[in-house]
């Protein structure tokens, strides 16, 4: 068990039979007699455990200078493990600093098996306390990165000034949400809008495309899987559920689940546990459920294809987006929002929509709603050769073909982004038609789309 000691004793004699008893126990043993030089030493080189004397002063027995030095030891680094030593008359003392934080005490004169017995142990809680905050920070680190970049809800109209009073007063709670509204409305967006205000705003927010989950990995991907459980489990591995634990689960698209998956997911959520794939044990959970569709579950529900008892228990408030036809002058803020976002990404700067043209977008149905102006606004900014956009940078009413665009000077990636773009306006936001037309799936089409948002 290696590692560095450092030894504060005001008596030499003392030091010197402690280290040399120590000196073959650890990487370097250090000596002080003047605690006042205790801090500075600490500061100098990572020292793993402190071998800390009662008293100090000459004539004073309280014990409070190895107190004081103890508290000063831990405001300096908290994962140092500390034995005092002391004479037999200072066991109340010794007792109460284990209550301040140390880890044992050691009498005068000691026994060199115990003592050396007492110091393993230490280190050994030394490096355990070194590791748990590296295991921290590891995953702190970890929420970080999977905590995507703040965005920002944009709306001063009326019916999303409504969406928005719902959330202020849901977010502190921990009721389940079901978000609908139509494609493109930005479901998503309040759901972490809902999860940025909660109590689990610290933890992550796991989102999962239940549309996109194929039923023979609807188990493996919400729940986990063990090892063997099945051909290509390779190793045990933890599910959507387990992730999201102490924080946020969104089920993005639950009206696309299958009958027969819906009553497993209901299970789980009923019992708040959960079971890998090929494992008999249940695992406990805790999460806040949010939930979205952009398909009417009261009327799957009529039509035998969603059950009944899980849309109670998905739907203890329910958030209604309106579309962006609805939402009026949002859309010229939008607009100019994203035109900003994009002129940055693309080195375009300065950048205008003209008055006719803005009239024009205030006009259009958007039937892909946010995300159709969106990709609208970008595909325009891609294809401008000038810095003021005008009603005929939008082709709105007609659907744009891939064929009549010019592509002169255009990288792969950006023609793919171009081709991808006219689809969604060909298509009016319809993801499924747009992927079918692309020959990709949905999933693929969505990781293309957030990959143009980088």
């Amino acid at each position: 068990m290696k590692g560095k000691i450092l030894i504060l004793d005001d008596n030499s004699s003392v030091l010197t039979a402690l280290e040399m008893l120590l000196q073959n126990e650890f990487d370097a043993t250090i000596t002080l007699r003047n605690p006042n030089s205790l801090i500075s030493a600490l500061r100098k080189q990572a020292i793993d455990v402190v071998l800390l004397d009662m008293n100090f002063k000459a004539g004073i027995n309280s014990g409070n200078e190895g107190i004081y030095w103890l508290n000063q030891i831990q405001k300096h680094d908290p994962t140092i493990s500390v034995v005092m030593i002391t004479a037999y008359g200072d066991i109340e003392l010794a007792v109460k600093a284990v209550k301040e934080g140390a880890f044992d005490f050691i009498l005068k004169p000691w026994d060199n098996n115990k003592l050396v017995s007492t110091l393993h142990a230490a280190m050994k809680l030394r490096k355990s306390k070194l590791e748990n905050a590296k295991l921290i920070k590891t995953t702190n680190n970890l929420k970080q990165e999977l905590r995507p970049p703040s965005q920002i809800l944009i709306g001063q109209s009326d019916p999303m000034k409504k969406v928005m009073e719902i959330v202020k007063k849901v977010a502190s709670t921990d009721a389940n949400i079901l978000i609908t509204g139509e494609n493109g409305t930005g479901k998503e967006l309040i759901a972490r809008e809902i999860h940025t205000y909660s109590k689990r705003k610290n933890e992550v927010m796991i989102s999962v495309d239940m549309g996109a989950i194929s039923s023979t990995l609807f188990e493996s991907e919400l729940f986990g899987h063990t090892k063997g459980s099945f051909t290509d489990a390779k190793e045990n591995r933890i599910g959507k559920f387990e992730t999201a634990n102490k924080g946020t689960l969104f089920l993005d698209e639950i009206g696309n689940l299958p009958l027969s998956l819906q009553s497993k997911l209901l299970v789980s959520l009923q019992n708040r546990t959960i079971v890998m794939l090929g494992s008999n044990r249940t695992v406990p959970i805790d999460i806040r459920l949010i939930s979205a569709s952009n398909k009417d579950l009261n009327a799957l529900v009529v039509e035998g294809l969603f059950r009944e008892d899980l849309l109670y228990r998905i739907n203890t408030i329910t958030i209604e987006l309106p579309p962006l036809r609805t939402r009026g002058n949002d859309i010229v803020l939008l607009a100019e929002f994203y035109l900003q976002k994009y002129a940055a990404k693309y080195n375009k700067t300065g950048i205008r929509i003209n008055q006719k043209a803005l009239q024009k977008l205030l006009k259009y149905n958007w039937p892909g709603n946010v995300r159709e102006l969106q990709h609208t606004i970008e595909k325009a900014v891609i294809l401008s050769d000038t810095k003021l956009l005008s009603e005929n940078s939008f082709n709105l009413n007609d659907a744009t073909s891939f064929e009549k665009i010019d592509l002169q000077n255009k990288t792969i990636g950006e023609m793919e982004k171009v081709m991808i773009l006219a689809n969604i306006d060909k298509e009016k936001g319809n993801m499924s038609a747009v992927a079918k037309n692309l020959g990709i799936s949905r999933p693929t089409l969505y990781k293309k789309l957030k990959s143009f948002e980088d």
